[in-house]
C-alpha cells in the first residue's frame, strides 16, 4: 500500500489528467495507481493525501465518519464574533445547512509560503486569517461559508486531515507517511 502526503500548490488540479493542459498531481507525484482522498479546489492550496488503500480512502472521504479537516482562510475584512458564531453553528447554503464548524480568528498571521499569484490587495480593506475545522466536504464549502457571513475568502490552505498535518512540506513537495502515521490513521478509522 502507498500513502503519500502532498502540499498541493495553487492552481493545480487534484487529479492526474487534464484535457486543458492545466497542472495536475502528475506534475508533482511521479507514482502510479494512487488516488487523492477527496478534493482540494484548483485555487486552494495545502494538504492532499494520496493512496491506493480503497478502504481508507472511503472512510476518510465519507462524511458519516466525520473526519476533521483543518483550513486556514485569509478573508477580506475582520470577522466579527457574530460571524464566527454563525460559522460555528452552521450556515444555510442553497437550502442545505452545513454541519457546525470549529471556527476561530487567528491572532497572528500564519507563517505560510508566498503564493505564485498574490491575493488582491485593497488599501482600505484589511484582511484576517481564520481557522476552520470541518467534518463535511461540500463543494467549495469554506469559501461559500465565509462569503455567506460577509467575509469572502481570498486564500485557502488545508493544513490537516484528521491526525495528518502539513508541517514543513513546501508547495509541490510530497512524502510517504511513516508507519506510525499509517497506524494512527487506521486505528482512528475503526
Amino acid at each position: 500500500m502507498q500513502y503519500i502526503l502532498l502540499n498541493k500548490p495553487f492552481e493545480v488540479l487534484t487529479q492526474f489528467t487534464d484535457e486543458n493542459g492545466r497542472a495536475t498531481l502528475k506534475d508533482f507525484v511521479p507514482l502510479s495507481n494512487i488516488y487523492p482522498v477527496g478534493r482540494l479546489d484548483y485555487d486552494s492550496e495545502g494538504l492532499v493525501l494520496l493512496t491506493d488503500d480503497k478502504i481508507l480512502q472511503h472512510r476518510l472521504s465519507d462524511p458519516k465518519f466525520k473526519i476533521e479537516k483543518t483550513y486556514w482562510a485569509q478573508v477580506e475584512g475582520i470577522p466579527s464574533p457574530e460571524a464566527l458564531t454563525q460559522l460555528q453553528t452552521g450556515i444555510y447554503l442553497k437550502n442545505i445547512k452545513t454541519a457546525p464548524a470549529k471556527a476561530r480568528l487567528l491572532t497572528e498571521e500564519p507563517q505560510v509560503w508566498e503564493r505564485s499569484k498574490p491575493i488582491r490587495f485593497r488599501q482600505n480593506i484589511p484582511t484576517a486569517w481564520i481557522e476552520l475545522k470541518l467534518t463535511q466536504g461540500m463543494n467549495r464549502q469554506v469559501r461559500k461559508m465565509t462569503a455567506a457571513v460577509g467575509f469572502p475568502t481570498l486564500r485557502l490552505i488545508r493544513v490537516s486531515i484528521g491526525p495528518l498535518v502539513l508541517d514543513n512540506l513546501a508547495p509541490g513537495q510530497y512524502r510517504a507517511l511513516t508507519p506510525a502515521e499509517i497506524h494512527t490513521l487506521r486505528s482512528g478509522m475503526r
